[in-house]
């Protein structure tokens, strides 16, 4: 470590980061004696952090919990990482996090020092975000079903199918998977006795339901992969066939969700699907290249009314 300071706080993320540690592990992670240890946990109680001795073989320490913790001291990368992330979030698919998160950011750039400031705004200076498209999520129950993931606890919650059928389900969560805009819940339904894939929009009032259990193993590598898997093998409502006036392998974007097939040196054929018209044609439009939709007729009739209404915006420029 560079000095006494820069210890205290690698020790410090150390004890935030895990629920105890070992004596013995800390001091070998941070290349220092066992008594070095027991003199930075002094140092780290001095200046207000509750830490916790832990009695048993070897010993350890923790930061006891549910007390109120002092500011929080973050490194330069952390700082910059936060202040980043934050500004990333003021446009994200999570309802009332823009505000939220554009007042946290304005508190933590007025402490941040004037060299980490010169880097966050350079970043700002030079990045663009796009707003979120599409449903958004409510932050409470992502708070709700994070904690039942971590906590191995059953929830409970109202859900809605794309045809808008609602049904009650008692889950037991595993992971939150974020895909785009859109936020999903892996989980084993109990009373259906199988692993499913719930969008988080479509879901209402999650609960605690008081219960735990043992995580059961996902028949896939990740909760990431499990949701990957199961929406290109789910079928949508709304199946798109376009021809792309592009080659194939000039056609790139991050909205570029489906299946590509050349038809000559100059035209693709593009097949894409959602249940959403107007998220599909927005997909579609951002892929940036002159196209031609073939169906579905919804979809089509869709384009129809998007160009009327384009046109007449520009009517009298």
């Amino acid at each position: 470590m560079n000095g006494p300071s820069s210890r205290l706080l690698a020790l410090l993320t150390l004890l935030q980061g895990r629920r105890a540690w070992p004596g013995g592990e800390l001091a070998g992670r941070l290349d220092v004696s066992g008594r070095t240890i027991r003199r930075d946990i002094d140092r780290l109680r001095e200046l207000g952090y509750p830490v916790d001795a832990l009695t048993g073989e070897g010993g350890g320490y923790r930061l006891h919990a549910g007390t109120a913790m002092p500011p929080l001291l973050l490194d330069d990368d952390e700082a910059v990482a936060i202040a980043v992330g934050l500004r990333t979030a003021a446009g994200a698919s999570v309802t009332g996090i823009e505000e939220t998160s554009v007042r946290a950011l304005v508190k933590l750039e007025q402490v941040l020092p004037s060299r980490l400031r010169r880097r966050v705004n350079a970043l700002k200076s030079a990045t663009a975000t796009l707003a979120a498209t599409g449903p958004t999520v409510d932050p409470e129950a992502l708070s709700v079903i994070a904690a039942a993931c971590r906590d191995c606890e059953r929830v409970d919650f109202s859900y809605a199918s794309r045809d808008g059928t609602r049904s009650r389900r008692h889950v037991e969560p595993l992971s939150l998977v974020n895909r785009g805009s859109r936020w999903y819940l892996v989980a084993w339904d109990c009373e259906r006795r199988d692993w499913r894939t719930f969008r988080v929009d479509r879901l209402e009032r999650p609960s605690p339901a008081a219960s735990r259990f043992e995580p059961r193993e996902l028949p896939m590598a990740d909760a990431a992969a499990y949701v990957e898997a199961n929406l290109s093998g789910a079928p949508s409502r709304y199946q798109a066939r376009v021809t792309l006036f592009a080659p194939a392998e000039q056609v790139r974007s991050p909205y570029l969700w489906g299946d590509v097939q050349s038809l000559d040196a100059q035209r693709c054929e593009y097949r894409t699907a959602d249940d959403s018209l107007d998220w599909l044609a927005i997909r579609i439009v951002m892929l940036g290249v002159d196209l031609e939709v073939h169906e579905p007729p919804e979809l089509v009739e869709r384009f129809r009314e998007l160009a009327g209404r384009f046109g007449r915006a520009t009517a009298g420029a």
